[in-house]
């Protein structure tokens, strides 16, 4: 993942219209290039989605749209391992909220924030379509199921050297 400073290089730029390039815009691929652009550089601050708005002569505004309408796009840099808590009903009413509450304790940050040592990232998830697994957390790329606020710190300590 490469780094993105505070207003993007004339690489990163050419990255972005790059990746833009290489879809066919007339199909409507913005979804499929922010995944991509994401893939990249780990979010999508601002200064990216203009890149990608005046790429694709669209508005910025949709761009924007979009990616605050779909959780898994984010626009602030995330933790080396990023864990969401799915709070959908099913994981709710399962204890979703215990288990969020002790990552919170465990790690000194709210949904939304990085650990001081950018190792974590919290956030909590309307639905991860595993409700008979309620209620689960996915870290990264991988789904605990049956979480219970015991096995956080568990979870936390497969991933404390990684």
């Amino acid at each position: 993942m490469t780094s993105l400073a505070a207003k993007l290089s004339p690489h990163a730029t050419l990255e972005i219209r790059n990746i833009c390039r290489s879809f066919d815009s007339s199909k409507g691929e913005l979804i499929s290039i922010l995944h991509k652009t994401q893939d990249l550089y780990g979010y999508l601050p601002p200064d990216v989605q203009k890149v990608i708005a005046d790429e694709l002569d669209i508005s910025v505004s949709t761009v924007y749209g979009v990616v605050t309408f779909y959780s898994l796009f984010v626009m602030e840099p995330r933790g080396r391992h990023h864990i969401s808590v799915c709070t959908g009903t099913a994981c709710f009413v399962k204890g979703a909220m215990d288990v969020m509450d002790e990552f919170k304790l465990l790690l000194g940050i709210e949904p939304g924030e990085t650990t001081p040592d950018g190792k974590f990232s919290i956030s909590n998830l309307r639905c991860l379509g595993a409700c008979g697994l309620a209620p689960v957390v996915m870290v990264d790329k991988k789904i605990y199921g049956r979480v219970s606020h015991d096995e956080v710190i568990k979870i936390l300590d497969d991933y404390k050297d990684a």
